[in-house]
């Protein structure tokens, strides 16, 4: 039962569906009361306010399985209370089908919002959860299901333990004719009774711990563009990274020239990972500023320098993995550092056994930060998710610009 009321403005830092997900995830996860004003408040305009089809189907299905009582669970909705009565100790059934509604509703944001309930919802048997997501998996504003299956779950299995067999049924996109993906997942949940563990980064093997020594590539575009951006990609990426192995992971015909989703995934010898994925169209001819194999050139090009400046930030995640680890570091038990850049992992460690050592000083390097707005390092979707997590979380604890988190330890 939710003993506890969080109430959020919506408009607050990002102002956007990552505070909708992050705060009704953990309010379902801690059965805690949640009520959000000026929903997706900073989006008004072309993207709209409101709850958008995505957030109406990962609610409902938190709702149901939390026997939540809501007011305002409908596409458009620009308040939103979320008071859960069931805790995921208390999930019966195993296995789960989820329609996002819309072609263009991310499947993978729906995950996104459910997981940490998920993580939680083991029973005395140990048994896997099944979940069929049908939504999309190519879509504007969300992650790719490339990117979520080659840089999202490798991370969190290596740093959380967390262990999600994967497979992409279906895909669906946002852009070109109708389409409805689908992405079948089987999540093995926390034991009863144990925490989430982080486990540090690997120290380092080579001078240079995130110097990159491999790019995974992943195109779906049309199939008569396949060689083209197979050769842009290789030229742009060979100014870049000099003699860097690179690997075309998939290629895939897109069916359509309204659909264009390239990732590169650039791997350290440490076993960093970071992103970067575009989609896009290919203008009509009259609106074609230039000739089809310069745009290309260029999208390809803009591309490279995008993972080259998450490369070059010697950070341990890209911009886009921060903000989706948030609220694991907050549930885990003890130490975790996520960071973008600044110091070096070695750097970082010196900084988390002092913590561990309790030698924090009041003005000191290692303070703790306020919470009481959105803070820290990294993109408003971060800073917007650590101050979200600490409303609903206020025993955790974030240091050095909130890339350094103390969890609560969560268990059920």
């Amino acid at each position: 039962m939710a003993t506890n009321h969080v109430l959020l403005d919506g408009r607050t830092g990002e102002g956007g569906g990552q505070l909708v997900r992050v705060a009704c995830g953990l309010a379902a996860l801690t059965c805690q009361h949640v009520t959000i004003q000026h929903v997706r408040g900073k989006r008004e305009g072309g993207r709209g306010g409101g709850l958008k089809a995505q957030h109406v189907a990962s609610l409902t299905w938190l709702a149901k399985v939390t026997d939540a009582q809501v007011q305002g669970l409908t596409v458009g909705s620009k308040t939103l209370s979320f008071q859960p009565r069931r805790s995921p100790a208390e999930l019966g059934p195993r296995n789960f089908d989820i329609e996002a509604g819309t072609d263009a509703a991310s499947a993978l944001l729906i995950l996104q919002a459910i997981l940490p309930f998920v993580l939680f919802a083991g029973n005395t048997e140990n048994e896997p959860i099944v979940l069929n997501i049908y939504g999309g998996t190519n879509v504007h504003w969300s992650p790719s299901y490339e990117y979520v299956d080659q840089v999202l779950m490798p991370v969190l299995e290596e740093r959380f333990g967390i262990r999600v067999r994967r497979e992409l049924k279906s895909r669906g996109w946002s852009l070109g004719p109708p389409s409805r993906g689908h992405v079948a997942l089987v999540v093995q949940p926390v034991p009863r009774g144990e925490p989430l563990r982080f486990a540090p980064w690997p120290k380092h093997t080579c001078s240079s711990p995130h110097q990159v020594c491999r790019i995974d590539i992943s195109i779906m575009v049309p199939r008569s563009a396949h060689a083209l951006v197979q050769a842009e990609l290789l030229a742009s990426l060979g100014k870049m990274y000099h003699g860097v192995e690179t690997q075309f992971k998939l290629v895939e015909d897109s069916g359509h020239d309204a659909r264009w989703s390239i990732l590169l995934v650039g791997h350290s010898q440490d076993g960093i990972r970071w992103g970067r994925d575009a989609l896009f169209s290919m203008p009509k001819p009259a609106k074609l500023k230039s000739t089809r194999e310069e745009f290309v050139q260029l999208a390809c090009a803009q591309l490279c320098r995008a993972l080259h400046k998450e490369t070059t930030q010697a950070g341990t995640a890209d911009e886009f993995l921060q903000d989706q680890l948030v609220a694991l570091q907050v549930l885990a038990e003890g130490y975790s550092t996520v960071s973008r850049g600044g110091p070096t992992m070695d750097e970082e460690d010196v900084l988390v056994e002092k913590l561990e050592r309790l030698e924090v000083r009041n003005g000191a390097e290692m303070r703790k930060e306020k919470t009481n707005e959105p803070f820290g390092n990294g993109s408003t979707h971060t800073t917007t998710a650590r101050w979200v997590a600490s409303e609903l979380l206020p025993g955790a604890a974030f240091y050095h610009g909130g890339e350094i988190v103390k969890g609560v330890g969560f268990s059920v």
